[in-house]
């Protein structure tokens, strides 16, 4: 006879914590504080010249059910810091509950972040839930994009079932200048095929710039976005606003408009090294 085995074990999630802070020093921007716990890890590539880079990796190589992750950066008055991701964020099939993903962001007074993170790939039966929690100051410069791919067309990958929730809040001086709630599931496949939604493409990314005067952009933006994405510019909380969405039918495609968009939009910074591997 078999040995009893006992109360089944809780399977181990991931509980994690990064936290970056960023100040000027010296006529450059440097770290002033590093916090790493658990999964969170932050890699700082070497740089002679502003902005100040820092890379995010989750080592559990991705998140399921239950599973929760938090980062949190400031980058203080007249910094400038630009924040990407070692890889693709991969969310798995949830057995029980949705895993988290908390991001809080702080820009100071004429203080510049632009958070580039590589693409999140949900697959089938995921559940993810996803927040930011932005705060600007007087002259503060933001550059954000998310983007999101249900499943990997390349490997033969198809998601018709999950949870995704994403949830956006920015503001500027405590006024909000920008919200959006995002909300897929659980007939993923089903909701992506309505022409009303993504028309059946399975790939895509939200982009927002909010700085003195993104309006300047927007012709640019729109010829690179063409007829499968829209851009616009607004006046809002004493700052200018662009949002940029597109779709596209796979990753890879999605790929090939976004990097020259954040190009364009970055300036002189341009993309991460690590968006080109």
């Amino acid at each position: 006879m078999m040995p009893d085995p006992g109360p089944t074990a809780e399977m181990q999630r991931v509980s994690a914590v990064g936290r970056l802070a960023v100040r000027r020093s010296a006529g450059r921007s440097r770290l002033a504080r590093l916090y790493q716990e658990g999964a969170a890890k932050i890699r700082m590539p070497a740089v002679v010249a502003d902005p100040f880079e820092a890379v995010l990796i989750n080592t559990a190589g991705g998140l399921t059910g239950g599973d929760r992750l938090a980062w949190q950066v400031e980058v203080g008055e007249g910094a400038a810091a630009s924040v990407t991701t070692q890889a693709c964020e991969k969310v798995y099939r949830s057995a029980a509950g949705h895993a988290e993903i908390a991001c809080t962001l702080g820009v100071g007074r004429d203080a510049c972040l632009s958070w580039l993170p590589q693409e999140t790939i949900v697959y089938r039966e995921a559940a993810l839930s996803r927040r930011f929690e932005v705060d600007l100051a007087p002259g503060a410069r933001l550059l954000m994009v998310e983007a999101t791919v249900f499943g990997r067309l390349a490997m033969g990958e198809s998601v018709d079932r999950g949870m995704f929730c994403d949830r956006w809040r920015v503001r500027r001086e405590g006024r909000l200048i920008h919200a959006e709630e995002f909300a897929i599931g659980p007939d993923i496949a089903a909701t992506l095929a309505q022409s009303a939604a993504t028309g059946g493409a399975t790939a895509m990314a939200t982009v927002l710039l909010v700085d003195d005067d993104p309006g300047r952009h927007l012709d640019a933006v729109r010829a690179i976005l063409g007829k499968r994405g829209g851009a616009s510019a607004w006046s809002v909380g004493g700052s200018g606003k662009l949002l940029a969405r597109l779709v596209e039918e796979d990753g890879y495609c999605l790929r090939r408009r976004l990097v020259p968009l954040l190009d364009l939009l970055n300036g002189k910074a341009g993309l991460p090294k690590t968006w080109s591997l």
